[in-house]
């Protein structure tokens, strides 16, 4: 007895086989881990950590200018002291005016309600 076995259409399946190989890679290369859509996310991250970046260096160059003149001298020191606490020199006047803002008033409370 010979058994013959039904003819099976290999093309058809290679074709299939291939076409699910193509897919599954165009499925890594635009939404895999490494792919297009990561790239631009990873981009635009970058961008937007530069631009932090900058904006901390000018931070930072301002503070340490004031550190340098807090430091080296006193008209930084005296600026302070007039600003934030209230304070005036010997032999000076001040004067409060009605309806004026504080020199040590923070913005909040010069603000109406």
């Amino acid at each position: 007895m010979k058994i013959t076995l039904p003819a099976v259409p290999w093309g058809r399946w290679l074709l299939m086989l291939a076409l699910l190989v193509f897919v599954w890679a165009q499925l890594r290369l635009w939404v895999g881990t490494g792919g297009v859509r990561d790239i631009l996310r990873i981009q635009h991250a970058v961008v937007a950590q530069k631009q932090e970046n900058r904006r901390l260096l000018e931070r930072n160059r301002v503070l340490r200018a004031e550190v340098l003149d807090l430091k080296t001298g006193t008209t930084a020191i005296e600026e302070h002291a007039r600003l934030d606490l209230g304070m005036v020199r010997n032999n000076e006047t001040f004067y409060m005016i009605p309806g004026a803002p504080s020199p040590m008033a923070t913005p909040s409370q010069t603000q109406e309600p």
